[in-house]
């Protein structure tokens, strides 16, 4: 994505900017799982502030933590209707409980810019290496440098490593190594989703930073891919080598206007 692009990205449920709730939390996984099991699919952004916070579906002991729990999920997920990031992620959340890691790590990521800036330094990590608190504070503290305080930065590079830790992107209580995540079709789908957003079509969606999150190779992403069309996840087709994925019902007619002209604007 391109600076250029940001305004138009944000109509279509990203956020930018250097807040974000994992400054103070993680992805929440456990809590976002008890908040949609009590929601329907159709929920307006009202009913999720209802269920967290007059509701308590969370089982928040105090009002106060009941709404600073709401104000980090609804910032990190978006909780809405109006957001196409959110409906793709509560379409596909009962599909598969065990994609609901990656797609809860695809919305967070796509919503947090400071998660989101520590994408490339876990990716990045080979598989089976292991990956310290040391380590993860000293990217963080050349990525900001004086921002936070030594206590900040701590509790910053520990909810950022129990998030990629709950993804499945790491494993491990205290020692964590880098590992790969479950790969299932559902998780694939919100990906390449979400580089569809951001303008890629074709075999670009295939080559994108979210899809790199799956650790697959090239064989392995078509043959998610296709798992998920014969589920009705997608449209994918690959005639020749030439790749064409559709997401028939994911975008209203003005917000796939919206991601045209995002994908013209470099």
């Amino acid at each position: 994505m391109t600076v250029t692009q940001e305004p138009l990205l944000v109509k279509l449920g990203f956020r930018f900017g250097i807040n974000g709730p994992h400054a103070a939390r993680t992805m929440m996984l456990d809590d976002l799982r008890a908040l949609l099991s009590h929601t329907p699919a159709d929920a307006i952004r009202a009913d999720y502030a209802r269920a967290i916070v007059d509701d308590n579906v969370l089982g928040k002991s105090t009002k106060s933590a009941r709404q600073l729990a709401w104000r980090h999920l609804g910032t990190l997920y978006g909780c809405g209707t109006n957001n196409p990031i959110f409906r793709a992620l509560r379409r596909l959340w009962p599909l598969d409980e065990a994609a609901q890691p990656m797609l809860a790590l695809a919305a967070a990521l796509a919503r947090d810019p400071l998660l989101r800036g520590t994408q490339s330094f876990i990716v990045n990590q080979v598989p089976g290496t292991q990956v310290t608190r040391e380590q993860t504070e000293a990217f963080l503290d050349r990525r900001h440098p004086q921002r936070f305080t030594p206590a900040s930065l701590k509790s910053f590079a520990q909810n950022v490593a129990g998030t990629w830790t709950a993804a499945g992107l790491l494993t491990g209580h205290r020692r964590k190594l880098r590992s790969l995540p479950a790969r299932r079709p559902e998780s694939l789908a919100l990906l390449l989703f979400l580089a569809y957003l951001e303008g890629r079509t074709g075999q670009r969606l295939f080559t994108s930073d979210w899809t790199s999150l799956m650790g697959g190779s090239p064989d392995e992403l078509e043959a998610l891919a296709n798992s998920a069309s014969h589920r009705g996840l997608l449209v994918f087709m690959n005639a020749g080598g030439v790749k064409e994925v559709r997401f028939p019902g994911y975008l209203t007619p003005e917000e796939e206007r919206i991601r045209e002209e995002a994908s013209r604007v470099h």
